[in-house]
């Protein structure tokens, strides 16, 4: 019989050892992380500054944010700030790869697109 993957140790799963950087917010990003988490994969979830807006959800939405997050880590970083990017980029530095959800241009916006982030980690 096959464990739940859900219950599995991050370490246990075909994906152990791959770095995965959300910027996700909704359903289908969120929901993305959570299936690569529970593969095993390494996802740490940038939030902004203040946190993910799921987080202070109440009513029928208070189980958003620990259903969709589990078996990620969480980091908040001010992206519009010069030190929020430089940690961002120390990050990428160490990732596989990154998924995103956001409108169109908002990551390169934020100096977080495909051209900046590649240039930090080509692979």
């Amino acid at each position: 019989m096959m464990a739940d993957p859900g219950n599995l140790p991050n370490d246990a799963g075909p994906l152990n050892g791959v770095r995965v950087l959300e910027f996700c917010h909704a359903i289908m990003g969120p929901t993305a992380g959570l299936i690569l988490a529970d593969l095993g994969a390494d996802v740490i979830k940038v939030e902004p500054a203040d946190g993910d807006t799921t987080r202070r959800l109440i009513g029928f939405g208070a189980g958003f944010f620990p259903t969709f997050n589990r078996n990620k880590r969480s980091l908040a970083i001010d992206l519009k700030s010069d030190e929020g990017r430089d940690l961002l980029y120390r990050l990428v530095a160490t990732a596989d790869a990154v998924i995103e959800n956001y409108a169109p241009g908002t990551m390169d916006r934020l100096g977080c697109g495909y051209a900046a982030l590649s240039q930090k980690n080509p692979g």
